[in-house]
């Protein structure tokens, strides 16, 4: 007998259990669960990673049960290598197990130590009860928070999340769900046991509850969309904090050049408001840039871009919601936001166009100072590149969350002529102290002269036409690029979720 059929046996008795692994739950539940419109666990990954570069690993682990409902490996997006995990929901309804944990702690335990990306691709409810006890076992949750700040971390909500597997979304860095998708600490059956509740899922966890909670960031029509925003996503963010972000080669896009377009989109008349996505899609380079968190806190845009071939995180206030005032949502997105773009060295792009942070007691309710706050001592500690421009205004404590005051590191503070500032804008100065209408209009020609008094004392480094916007900044960018250290070292911060 040759040493190869000495194989026979042991090799078919592998593929066999092989087999029964990508079987998932059999052909009925896989079929019933593609004909709600969804992909199943091994799909996904195979529509998430580049073609034939999945590695799966615990194969074999829960026997009988089918990778003990997790599927995971590592895979290669656009080129780079990632870890990843999908709950399989045909499976014992995607549910965690000892050896499921453990597949979760190592997929993560692999992220950190190969310093790469980690995501998890969600449906499942929560523990499953086995009989075993975990004693002194670690949970994957203390691997993914040791990531956070160090690498990447990323998931989807495609189906019904529950329990402990839902708190994954919370502590990874960006999270994306689906129209099916549904987040709950416990489900709609827990729930009617324990409170007398009946609910549905999606009105306990769905897409509207999610979002405007901001428990999840963005929202996808379905399962390809959610996972091709997760490849667009990581394309802006090196692997780890290790690494900083790739450059793309210069073309046409990225190529220096003037933004006129810019003089019809934002109206000089502080009280007439504009769209800052406009403002986005002009400077630039090209107008398909990702927005994060889009339904919550929207008086702050936050998005990543690419500024002559450099990817970089924007802030921006947006003048249509609230004129531009800084909420309690807002500021915890932004802070959220900057933390995640400072971890991994993102140069950050503060656009300022607001009347300061919101007043009013449903403002005051909300703890709109202790958002405000977060979001200061995000942006001021931040060590990476900051960029700032004022448009038309920025007032009190809303121009220093947007990096507006000096000794604040920036690589570069830039501002429009007529932009106004100050304590308080003057029609507020006037009535807060029922000033006379010549006085008034003292105080608005005061208002309209502070960007020059601040310019000849240095408040911004330089006063520019809106024509000159991407280009200016575009040189700031370079410039400090070009002054980075050669080898970056993690900030060491955890990234907390709002």
């Amino acid at each position: 007998m040759t040493n190869a059929k000495s194989w026979d046996d042991a090799l078919t008795d592998l593929d066999r259990r092989r087999q029964a692994a990508a079987a998932m739950g059999g052909p009925e539940r896989v079929a019933r669960h593609h004909g709600k419109g969804k992909l199943d666990a091994r799909a996904r990954i195979e529509y998430l990673l580049d073609p034939g570069t999945f590695q799966e690993f615990g194969t074999l682990v829960g026997g009988d049960i089918a990778a003990d409902a997790l599927v995971a490996g590592s895979g290669l997006i656009h080129g780079s290598p990632v870890m990843v995990g999908a709950e399989d929901f045909t499976t014992v309804a995607g549910t965690i197990a000892p050896g499921s944990n453990s597949k979760r702690y190592r997929l993560a335990e692999l992220a950190l130590r190969n310093k790469i990306p980690m995501i998890m691709l969600l449906e499942g409810a929560g523990f499953r009860p086995t009989g075993a006890h975990y004693g002194r076992t670690p949970t994957d949750l203390i691997a993914q928070a040791r990531c956070s700040g160090k690498v990447p971390t990323v998931s989807a909500v495609l189906g019904p999340s529950a329990g402990h597997g839902a708190l994954v979304a919370p502590v990874c860095d960006f999270s994306i769900m689906s129209r099916q998708g549904a987040i709950f600490t416990a489900g709609p059956p827990v729930v009617k046991e324990s409170t007398g509740e009946e609910i549905s899922k999606e009105d306990l966890g769905g897409p509207d509850v999610a979002l405007p909670s901001g428990v999840v960031h963005n929202l996808a029509e379905d399962d390809e969309s959610a996972l091709d925003a997760i490849r667009k996503y990581l394309s802006y963010f090196p692997p780890s904090a290790w690494s900083y972000p790739r450059s793309f080669l210069p073309d046409e896009a990225s190529e220096p050049r003037a933004t006129p377009e810019l003089l019809d989109i934002i109206a000089r008349d502080n009280r007439q408001v504009y769209d800052m996505r406009a403002v986005l899609d002009v400077v630039f380079d090209s107008p398909d840039w990702f927005e994060v968190q889009p339904e919550f806190g929207p008086a702050i845009i936050c998005a990543l871009a690419h500024l002559g071939g450099h990817p970089v995180a924007v802030v921006a206030n947006q003048p249509t919601v609230l004129a531009g005032s800084i909420d309690a949502d807002a500021a915890d997105k932004a802070a959220h936001f900057i933390t995640v773009a400072d971890s991994f060295h993102l140069p950050i792009v503060f656009l300022a166009d607001n009347p300061g942070m919101l007043p009013g007691s449903a403002s005051e309710s909300s703890g709109v100072l202790r958002s405000g706050a977060r979001m200061f001592a995000a942006q001021t500690s931040a060590t990476t590149l900051k960029l700032h421009l004022t448009l038309r205004k920025a007032y009190g404590f809303g121009s220093m969350v947007m990096s507006l005051l000096g000794f604040d590191d920036q690589v570069i503070t830039l501002a429009y002529p007529g932009a106004t500032m100050g304590a308080m804008s003057a029609a507020a100065l006037s009535r807060a102290s029922n000033a006379e209408d010549d006085l008034a209009a003292q105080l608005r020609q005061m208002e309209l002269l502070a960007s020059y008094n601040s310019a000849e004392h240095m408040g911004f480094d330089e006063m520019i036409d809106p024509r000159e916007t991407r280009n200016a900044l575009l040189v700031a960018l370079q410039r400090g690029i070009y002054a980075r250290q050669q080898n970056p070292e993690p900030v060491y911060r955890t990234v907390i979720t709002p």
